[in-house]
């Protein structure tokens, strides 16, 4: 099982984060952020990862630190998680709608970090969630994991949708790259013989 625990403490966070990449897509959050746990959800459920995060943050100021802290640690849990890299597919690409809105992610688990964005929200909070805050969380896993990352809202007028089809589209990217193949074992999937 390719698992990984990761803490973080600062000042403004404190995080203790888990991760099955070969689970069942459960998921138990305590984050204080309630909209971002319903992000969370569908990373976990549409990726089949297992992820278990309680969150203490200073959402008293706002979300931001929580939702960047917490993307940074999900990034350093996958990092160690998924080891050595060797049998796994590392490409990922996902077209997944909601209604009105559609988005696509597609990953490569290429040892360098590097985010596209590209989403227009059409509203600044859902809610209470401010939706800058995709992009931050997506830029701290991005950095810790080292990870490629492309992220497009192809279209949408619903934040909620919009925001949706994101992360969902991110759990089935990030499953197709984490899969392995027998065929491919003890095998790095790179010609230069590193990731």
């Amino acid at each position: 099982m390719r698992t990984a625990t990761v803490e973080r403490n600062t000042l403004e966070t404190q995080i203790k984060l888990s991760v099955n990449l070969d689970g069942e897509g459960k998921v138990n959050l305590q984050t204080g952020v309630p909209f971002f746990e319903h992000m969370l959800e569908q990373i976990g459920r549409h990726g089949l990862i297992d992820l278990d995060i309680i969150a203490n943050g200073d959402t008293h100021i706002d979300d931001h630190h929580t939702v960047e802290d917490i993307g940074i640690s999900l990034g350093q849990a996958l990092r160690q998680a998924v080891g050595d890299k060797k049998g796994i597919a590392r490409y990922g690409h996902a077209y997944v709608p909601l209604d009105e809105s559609l988005s696509r992610v597609v990953i490569d688990l290429s040892g360098r970090p590097g985010l596209v964005f590209n989403a227009n929200f059409t509203r600044a909070q859902i809610g209470q969630f401010e939706t800058e805050l995709v992009a931050e969380f997506f830029q701290g896993f991005v950095n810790h994991a080292q990870v490629t990352l492309h992220i497009d809202n192809i279209r949408g007028h619903n934040a909620h949708h919009q925001a949706e089809t994101i992360f969902k589209a991110f759990g089935r990217a990030l499953r197709m790259a984490l899969a392995t193949d027998e065929r491919m074992a003890g095998q790095l999937p790179s010609t230069k013989g590193s990731l």
